[in-house]
């Protein structure tokens, strides 16, 4: 959706925001200025008197942005074609102080999607943080479990913080290391 950059916003209304990376909601009031330093995937990091914020998708209007056109997918869809729009999904998902998704940054172990009752889906993921002491982390996990259950045919996805294998850089994807400068 946007990349990284720096953008001067001032809020158009209150808004919940996450603090990171403690990942304390706290409520930004109107009129508050910021700098947006990255917009990837939906969601939007923003500075304000030198503190980070993590602020929701759902919340772009805020900022004067819109929001992430929903995920579109057929009726009929295969379990294939949804397992695609599952990973799609996550990509979209971005670490709020690391410019790389959660699929590039390594962080997902495992993506199982079962069948669900009436035709429906369920997707079970597994994932980890780059540091197990982020408060973000339940804040990600959430964000992923939000996004996957936008799919038509999802009706629960369960993400599960894991720590074992412990996280390292070379999990990361070669586009990761690109963009973090590992590569």
């Amino acid at each position: 959706m946007y990349g990284r950059y720096s953008e001067p916003v001032r809020l158009t209304r209150d808004c919940d925001a996450v603090t990171v990376p403690e990942g304390i909601t706290v409520s930004l009031p109107m009129g508050t200025i910021g700098s947006l330093a990255q917009a990837l995937g939906g969601s939007f990091t923003v500075y304000v008197q030198g503190k980070m914020f993590r602020i929701a998708g759902k919340d772009a209007d805020a900022l004067g942005k819109e929001a992430v056109v929903l995920p579109e997918l057929p009726s009929d869809a295969s379990d294939e074609e949804v397992g695609r729009l599952v990973w799609e999904q996550m990509k979209t998902c971005f670490d709020p102080e690391i410019p790389v998704n959660i699929v590039d940054l390594g962080l997902v172990y495992e993506c199982r999607i079962e069948p669900g009752e009436h035709g429906s889906r369920e997707v079970f993921i597994k994932m980890t943080l780059t540091e197990p002491s982020c408060g973000m982390g339940q804040v990600l996990a959430e964000d992923v479990k939000s996004r996957i259950e936008l799919i038509s045919t999802v009706s629960k996805a369960d993400v599960a913080l894991v720590f074992e294998p412990p996280w390292k850089p070379e999990m990361m994807s070669e586009v990761g290391k690109l963009e973090t400068g590992l590569f």
